[in-house]
């Protein structure tokens, strides 16, 4: 072979080589990026399950205190009557006068439905701060929600009071 054909045969090889290494270089960055990715994926797998974790005994708790207190399931005219009743009743119990009552359709929801009843009524601060105190009960999954408290006009001691109150049960399927 003569010196051209050897200085050819080895710019060849070196070519090749270059080649190749480019080659080479880009395939490790695609499979490095990847390998990336899947790592950071797994790290936030592994947050959410160490989150999971923590959180579970938690809802264990609160799993179990739903079990405990969930009411039966129920057709809604019975609830709203039994809370009209209910709240009627305390407020007369502790002093109030009950100016409005009104049953408000029942809010369905996707596993409790919501009975309602909007009432008006006056009396004494401490009164009704009693009374909220018997209305709101998360054991009996009742609440109190919309309230509106303002000065009686003809009596500085009384409070008019609007409220809407709430009580969630299971439907009957």
């Amino acid at each position: 072979m003569s010196t051209r054909e050897k200085q050819l045969l080895s710019l060849l090889l070196l070519a090749g080589f270059i080649v190749l290494n480019v080659f080479l270089y880009s395939l490790y960055t695609q499979k490095r990026t990847l390998f990336q990715n899947d790592l950071e994926t797994a790290k936030a797998n592994l947050q959410e399950a160490i989150a999971l974790q923590d959180s579970s005994a938690q809802l264990a708790e609160e799993m179990q205190w739903l079990a405990e207190y969930e009411p039966e399931p129920t057709v809604s005219q019975p609830v709203q009557s039994a809370l009209l009743s209910f709240v009627e009743n305390q407020a007369r119990n502790l002093g109030l006068t009950v100016k409005t009552q009104e049953p408000l359709p029942t809010a369905e929801g996707v596993h409790y439905d919501r009975a309602q009843v909007k009432i008006s009524l006056t009396g004494q601060e401490q009164a009704l701060y009693s009374w909220f105190n018997a209305i709101n009960d998360p054991k009996a999954f009742r609440a109190a929600y919309q309230i509106r408290l303002t000065p009686n006009g003809q009596d500085d001691t009384l409070i008019d009071c609007s409220a809407t109150i709430a009580q969630w049960f299971p439907p009957a399927t």
